[in-house]
């Protein structure tokens, strides 16, 4: 509950932190960089927590709407943690849990959660057309083998995330590495339930999920999007779920370093990275994904500016994705990054995300920056 983030409320100094960056020139809160008012940065929403635990004002849906275009991706916890101490991601999260609880959510997270408790996915489809992405594949349904092959929600049912979770599996494949795919019996990780503040729900999803898991003998689980690696490695155990958990960036790079595969030469090609928030920030897991890289023989990997822990979020965290509650524009972080990849000169934008994927494609077409950069997961790049 709110009130048990007091301290960490009444810590806030409102030194400002979270509306900078440590060795940037720029902020990293996209929220706080689009709409540019202090109600979009931390500062501003716990402001916004201390007025309620005061009883100054109630929550409300046009109140929580600032809220809502938080993307939940760790920027304002990055910079104040050092600098004060205080975890502000924790208290805007539980603003979110309160406005559930009050019936107080906007009607596109209403929305959401209303897809999610019907079809248990935000796409209205049925389970049955989990297993799409692998047909005319070669890919099995699990019985036993090494590892899950974890695809998620949007590798399931997004055009685009199908290509992708196509491509890594049969990265897997070549490799010679174990792993069996659910297909319908798959179930959502559940991790934007959670980051929009159904706390119930959740739990529900995940304890259905250990409990698969379990009856099917799964320990090791690879998995296609950072949000869902997130949501197993660090909030399933609570519930008794304990795996292993590795993100699909983990394991090729470890079998690169291994020579299980050869990376083809691409001939002479700049790239740079775009850091997800949930492999970066949430799991400082940053390196994996640049080792792969570097294994590449012709490319150059570039930084943008903002990377590793000062990397700006690419706009789909925090539900956002599905809700679009932080919108579009000018300043939306997606088309903000794709300049600033451009920047670089750099010929691709990779991520490792099917989320990022598709919000930074949308931005590079909205950017009419089709001919000068393309977006493309790192596994296509093998």
């Amino acid at each position: 509950m709110l009130k048990d983030y007091r301290d960490t409320i009444y810590h806030c100094l409102k030194c400002g932190a979270c509306r900078e960056a440590y060795g940037v020139s720029a902020p990293i809160c996209p929220s706080g960089i689009k709409f540019g008012f202090d109600s979009h940065y931390a500062i501003g929403r716990i402001s916004l927590a201390k007025a309620v635990l005061g009883g100054e004002i109630k929550l409300d849906s046009d109140l929580m709407r600032r809220v809502y275009t938080c993307t939940s991706c760790g920027a304002c916890d990055e910079q104040c943690h050092d600098a004060v101490g205080v975890d502000p991601l924790q208290v805007i999260e539980e603003l979110k849990y309160a406005a559930v609880e009050g019936g107080v959510i906007p009607p596109e997270v209403r929305d959401f959660l209303k897809s999610m408790n019907v079809y248990g996915n935000p796409y209205l489809l049925p389970s049955a057309d989990r297993g799409k992405w692998m047909e005319s594949t070669p890919f099995e349904s699990y019985s036993g083998q090494d590892n899950l092959f974890y695809v998620g929600d949007v590798g399931s049912y997004d055009e685009r995330g199908r290509k992708i979770a196509r491509s890594v599996a049969d990265l897997l494949l070549r490799a010679g590495i174990s792993f069996g795919v659910l297909g319908e019996r798959e179930l959502s990780d559940g991790n934007e339930v959670n980051r929009v503040g159904e706390r119930g729900l959740y739990e529900y999803m995940a304890q259905a999920n250990i409990e698969l898991f379990k009856e099917l003998g799964i320990n090791r689980i690879i998995t296609l999007s950072p949000h869902a690696y997130n949501a197993f490695k660090n909030d399933y155990p609570q519930w008794g779920g304990t795996f292993e958990v590795l993100h699909y960036s983990q394991v090729l790079a470890q079998i690169l370093a291994e020579g299980k595969i050869k990376p083809s030469g691409q001939g002479e090609m700049r790239v740079t990275f775009h850091d997800p928030c949930f492999l970066g920030r949430h799991n400082h897991e940053y390196e994996a994904p640049r080792r792969a890289l570097k294994t590449i023989p012709g490319l150059d990997l570039v930084e943008m500016e903002r990377n590793r822990a000062e990397a700006l979020c690419c706009g789909g965290g925090g539900g956002n994705f599905f809700t679009d509650m932080l919108g579009s524009g000018d300043r939306s972080p997606g088309r903000l990054r794709v300049r600033e990849a451009l920047e670089t000169g750099a010929q691709v934008l990779v991520t490792t995300c099917p989320k990022c994927f598709n919000m930074l494609d949308d931005a590079l077409k909205t950017e009419a920056a089709e001919e000068r950069i393309a977006v493309r997961d790192i596994s296509e790049l093998f």
